[in-house]
């Protein structure tokens, strides 16, 4: 086998071409990082009480944007949308029922499929327009989504904004940067009596 050994020195001409392939392997890199990030992630900032206590107003959280590109959305999702009668601000809530539930709300006890929601998220007891559809059941349309701010006494959510389709969802609420000493990743929460 015959090795050669690299020469002392590179020419002027070699450097420089050196440097401007590392330069724009870096310029690629930072780009295609970029345009992967922007598609992917959203900041969000929270502003308003309709999710306390499980999001406070001014807290900074990362939505992906890419989740419901993947799966559907699942009940109990914390989901950023732009409500269909209201384009000029999104919206933080949660998703309560998904297409063919069987939802029906009365005296603040949500039921989904005969089923009691069990919610221990809610901040307060639940006094205010706790009754929805006259407290009669309702099956959740296609492509369709009831969505309700865990401070059911401070949201204006699907109970006035009417079901919210999934082509108006933003991104899935992932996780919670600021402040930092309130840190959170995000997970589904729907649980039912027994």
């Amino acid at each position: 086998m015959t090795v050669f050994a690299p020469a002392s020195g590179y020419p002027a001409q070699q450097k420089q071409k050196s440097f401007v392939r590392d330069l724009l392997e870096v310029v690629v890199l930072a780009l295609a990082l970029y345009i992967i990030i922007n598609f992917a992630v959203q900041t969000i900032h929270v502003m308003g009480p309709s999710m306390q206590n499980t999001l406070q107003n001014n807290d900074f959280l990362v939505a992906s944007k890419i989740s419901y590109h993947l799966h559907d959305p699942q009940r109990g999702d914390i989901i950023v949308f732009k409500p269909s009668n209201d384009a000029s601000h999104d919206y933080i809530k949660r998703i309560i029922a998904v297409p063919g539930d069987h939802l029906r709300i009365a005296h603040a006890q949500v039921f989904i499929n005969g089923h009691r929601l069990v919610e221990s998220y809610l901040p307060e007891p639940w006094t205010w327009s706790d009754t929805w559809n006259q407290g009669n059941e309702d099956v959740v349309p296609a492509n369709s989504y009831f969505v309700m701010g865990d401070n059911r006494n401070h949201s204006t959510d699907s109970r006035f904004l009417g079901y919210q389709k999934k082509d108006q969802f933003l991104g899935k609420a992932w996780v919670r940067i600021w402040p930092l000493s309130e840190f959170r990743v995000f997970q589904p929460q729907s649980d039912f009596a027994t």
